[in-house]
């Protein structure tokens, strides 16, 4: 690699970066062929850094910088090598030498670099980036798969207005990526503060993505072999627990939201129209997300037998459920209850049907108990009781071990109970006792 250097120390930046990646591939290549999975070791990524990211390999050495027509060409350099690269081996692997965080000084340039590129794929409809981008998703720690997902909402949600519909059309180009963007933005935005709440146009586009083919958010379980025990700090295998958190607290962190400031005692006409109109669109897309979450839910029962995992892998964690019910009961506390008691009730029947309905399906694994425990704190609502204490019908499938949902069969207080004298009312029948079918739906509350 050191005489490699010593050429490339002789270019100008474009064209050394244009060769560092034409030595990286014939490296690649060659070690593929003898290793299914080479280790990248510190030669390659040094001259990654110093000639791609251009960090300089000397101690105190000023960095160098390219002007924005040169960062522009590079990344065009970049784009055109991976469109070009036939192998998908090679690509994924220089891919990963190239933007996997080495935890040094390097990574924020490499982090920016990162974010221009995949959003010049997402322009220009670069297949393979998106591709690879994915990959980089499913395999990098969640901090870093923030930061990307934030730069590609600042470009086609923030900066520049419709630039969102072309975000929007490369749901058929690379559906991989789209379930990965979807998760990394449900990690990003959770609600807790205005600040954190997703913009309209993201929220419009990730709506229409599942809303025309839910299984959409289904891609990255059902083609990923599952480990035993999933890694600590990584996007989760489906946004299902995220976009729960989005339906479930957003008519609370809506309400929330600080209102106009008063003219003369008066919120101006023409805010309150427009704050209005931004209600009654965000209340549409949060609805139509939350039944086609549900439909999700109902599809897992089928795929988790499938892949032998229904009663052994929980793919909404019972762990991340408790800061959710204690953020809806943070909030509801915070807001004045006469004044919010429709969005707490909401609110609420959501969170009963997700959970319900997750449970039926085996995609939480939790004891009724534990449900139990978990809402005691919450508002009253009658959906919600229903849900943590009305028996279901027993699970044909045997994994799931006794007293895990659904195999519950223990009636709530008051139904089917035994008369205290049965003897002095023999023909007094005991009251039937309600079944609920798993895998179906509940008779749901209109969502208002």
């Amino acid at each position: 690699m050191s005489d490699i250097r010593h050429s490339l120390l002789r270019r100008d930046a474009l064209s050394a970066a244009k060769e560092v990646l034409y030595h990286l591939d014939i490296y690649f290549s060659s070690q593929l062929q003898s290793a299914p999975l080479p280790i990248v070791d510190k030669g390659p990524v040094e001259l990654l850094e110093e000639f791609v990211f251009q960090v300089p390999k000397e101690r105190g050495a000023q960095p160098k910088r390219l002007n924005s027509l040169q960062e522009l060409q590079l990344l065009e350099i970049m784009c055109n090598y991976f469109q070009e690269q036939t192998k998908d081996s090679v690509r994924q692997i220089i891919f990963s030498s190239l933007f996997s965080p080495q935890g040094n000084k390097a990574d924020d340039n490499r982090m920016s670099l990162l974010g221009k590129l995949v959003s010049m794929a997402v322009a220009v409809c670069r297949i393979p980036v998106l591709e690879c981008a994915a990959s980089w998703l499913q395999r990098t720690p969640v901090v870093y798969c923030v930061r990307l997902a934030r730069a590609l909402v600042d470009d086609y949600c923030c900066l520049v207005p419709g630039s969102v519909q072309t975000l929007k059309q490369i749901f058929s180009a690379s559906p991989r990526f789209c379930c990965q963007f979807i998760t990394s933005v449900t990690a990003l935005y959770d609600l807790s503060s205005d600040e954190l709440i997703p913009p309209l146009d993201l929220l419009e586009v990730i709506v229409t993505w599942i809303f025309e083919d839910p299984r959409l958010i289904l891609i990255t379980f059902l083609n990923t072999p599952i480990a035993a025990n999933l890694p600590i700090g990584f996007l989760e295998l489906t946004p299902l627990t995220g976009l729960i958190r989005w339906c479930v607290k957003a008519p609370l962190a809506y309400k929330r939201k600080k209102k106009p400031s008063l003219a003369n005692g008066h919120v101006p006409a023409k805010v309150t129209k427009d704050s209005a109109g931004m209600d009654r669109d965000s209340h549409l897309l949060y609805s139509k997300l939350h039944l086609s979450v549900l439909q999700v839910l109902m599809m897992l029962q089928v795929h988790l037998t499938e892949k032998n995992l229904y009663g052994r892998l929980g793919l909404i964690l019972f762990d991340h459920m408790v800061p959710l019910v204690e953020e809806i009961n943070r909030l509801a506390d915070e807001l004045n209850p006469l004044n919010a008691s429709q969005e707490i009730e909401l609110s609420l029947d959501r969170l009963a049907q997700a959970l319900q309905v997750a449970m039926a399906s085996g995609a939480l694994l939790c004891t009724r108990d534990d449900l139990r425990t978990l809402c005691s704190r919450l508002p009253h609502n009658n959906l919600l009781q229903l849900v943590i204490s009305g028996p279901v019908q027993q699970s044909p499938h045997a994994a799931l071990p006794p007293g895990f949902y659904p195999h519950i069969h223990t009636p709530p207080l008051g139904y089917g109970a035994v008369p205290a004298h049965p003897a002095a009312h023999p023909a007094l029948p005991t009251h039937p006792g309600h079944t609920f079918i798993s895998g179906m739906t509940f008779p749901f509350r209109p969502i208002r």
